[in-house]
């Protein structure tokens, strides 16, 4: 038995770097990322939920532990099939059911059109899930240029934009929208700056919706994790900075996504947060943060 199996923790990750934007399978470890120990209770019984980036990570995870409660998924990604095809295979495990979406989110007819056949393939939407990203380190800001900013600004920022503005014709009172910000958001990054910017400008997007959808009793909050092990980690950056990646927070090492999910879970399940709207939970492993 491995050091994994026997704490039911991450080990320290090797040095290994993937090509963009990652898959799980050549991860090493392996995360947990499938929420077998979870065990749901009904809290988002007949709830119909979209959730963007949801093949792999905190996305899959999110999207297991809603099954489980009991809500039909919709899911997106970018072009990694094999990931998204086993997360349906999760969810569908569960008794719920699930469709897939491939395509680039920052290309705003796809990102349009991505809500609409959500709603008709699943009849409808009540929960909506804006997770998906992209980053990409640097060592001075002078070497991102106007491609990699638009970039990060294009999936990071206005897709959420795009997206919530044609989820507003299907979501309804009691319905709930929940966004992934980062621990980067609240206190910047030396080195994923275009990135850390785009995510204090996401969540607060967040905050300004929960405001202006508070009379429709939409609530809108966000989750801002720290460092979490996903298959953007060995995609994204350099092999020598995956290497015992998280042990800079305070718990000594990285969260695994199966200890992100349940936060997604609370917001979006009206028995447990109907009395939440724009705030944010930051499982950060210790790390005290602003706001």
């Amino acid at each position: 038995m491995n050091e994994q199996a026997r704490s039911g923790r991450p080990v320290d990750p090797a040095a290994q770097s993937q090509s963009y934007p990652g898959r799980t399978g050549d991860m090493e470890p392996e995360p947990r990322d499938e929420m077998r120990d979870y065990r749901g209770t009904g809290l988002l019984a007949g709830r119909r939920a979209l959730v963007t980036g949801g093949d792999s990570g905190i996305g899959r995870a999110v999207s297991v532990a809603f099954a489980k409660e009991g809500a039909d998924v919709a899911l997106t990604y970018l072009d990694e099939d094999d990931d998204a095809r086993h997360t349906a295979g999760l969810v569908e495990a569960e008794g719920s059911r699930c469709f897939t979406f491939g395509g680039d989110l920052a290309e705003e007819r796809h990102a349009r059109e991505v809500v609409q056949h959500a709603a008709r393939d699943l009849g409808g939407l009540d929960v909506l899930v804006l997770h998906h990203g992209t980053q990409k380190p640097v060592e001075d800001v002078r070497q991102i240029d106007d491609a990699q900013l638009r970039r990060t600004f294009d999936v990071n920022v206005l897709s959420l934009f795009w997206i919530v503005q044609e989820a507003l014709d299907h979501l309804g009172a009691g319905s709930s929208i929940v966004i992934t910000g980062s621990i980067n958001g609240l206190r910047g990054n030396k080195t994923l700056i275009d990135y850390a910017a785009s995510k204090g400008a996401a969540m607060v997007l967040a905050q300004s919706l929960a405001q202006s959808l508070t009379d429709k009793e939409i609530r809108v909050n966000t989750v801002a994790p720290g460092p979490v092990w996903t298959p953007l980690i060995p995609a994204t950056f350099p092999a020598e900075r995956v290497e015992g990646f998280g042990k800079q927070a305070p718990m000594g090492r990285a969260a695994d996504p199966d200890e992100i999910a349940p936060s997604y879970v609370f917001f979006a399940a009206n028995r447990l947060s109907s009395y939440y709207t724009g705030q944010t939970l930051v499982p950060a492993g210790g790390e005290i943060h602003p706001g």
